[in-house]
């Protein structure tokens, strides 16, 4: 099975990072967080990646292109311009690096690299700014035993705000808003048949709009719950957290 990974978009709600490169190579722990990703995925058993490129995909095709070379222990001949790799330390990946488009909404990247999907009954879909502890194998039975085309990983969203209780101008109680309140909400890790497609038109359309209304509406989209850690990268403040919780060693998505 492949994973498509959406790496093309702006990422303006975190431009202190994303002037200089896109979002999906901005660093946790000195890799990207799309490092990150990936090896959740490859933890599965899952090691066939598709990126969704647009902003600045050259950064992503130059991190791969030498990612070997820098992983591995080499020796490097001037005088016959030959390089002699000793000992080879990087993951057995397989990435297709696809150009969707800068101004490509989610919708049409989906859609411009079905090419690359032929002969695949299933295959996992996420954006390229979170990270959970999911288990994708399970989520991936769960999709194949109901049938339908579409599985959407669905998760508590992590808490934020304090919740004030009041009496008139008095506080009466103050109490850190817990993690999850019995909401739940899109937590990007999909699982998809590749019929999705006819539910997307073209190049202006959001995933999480037309597509999944239409999935909504036809009784093809199930939900996986996901009860375990989940956090997305939207701001700075985000990324300080997701660092925090790698220097503190054994990060909660970690599962390799």
């Amino acid at each position: 099975m492949k994973a498509v990974i959406l790496a093309g978009g702006l990422g303006t709600r975190l431009s202190e990072e994303t002037d200089l490169r896109p979002k999906p190579m901005v660093e946790i722990g000195g890799k990207p967080i799309l490092w990150h990703i990936m090896k959740i995925y490859s933890s599965h058993g899952i090691n066939d990646f598709v990126i969704c490129l647009g902003y600045k995909g050259y950064a992503i095709k130059e991190y791969f292109s030498s990612y070997s070379l820098h992983n591995s222990d080499v020796t490097i001949d001037l005088r016959t311009n030959t390089v002699e790799v000793h000992r080879r330390l990087a993951e057995p990946w397989r990435i297709t690096l696809v150009e969707t488009g800068e101004n490509t909404l989610t919708g049409g990247r989906i859609k411009r690299v079905l090419p690359y999907l032929e002969g695949e009954d299933a295959f996992c879909l996420t954006y390229g700014d979170g990270v959970g502890d999911i288990d994708i194998s399970a989520s991936i039975a769960f999709h194949k035993a109901h049938g339908r085309a579409a599985t959407m990983t669905v998760v508590h969203p992590p808490g934020r705000y304090g919740v004030v209780e009041l009496e008139g101008d008095r506080i009466a109680a103050f109490q850190e808003k817990l993690p999850g309140d019995g909401a739940r909400i899109n937590g990007g890790f999909f699982v998809l048949s590749p019929t999705v497609g006819r539910y997307i038109d073209g190049d202006d359309i959001m995933w999480e709009q037309e597509p999944l209304r239409g999935l909504v509406e036809d009784g093809e989209l199930n939900a996986w719950k996901h009860d375990g850690f989940w956090q997305c990268m939207d701001t700075i403040r985000d990324k300080r957290l997701l660092e925090d919780l790698w220097a503190a060693g054994n990060p909660p998505w970690k599962s390799w």
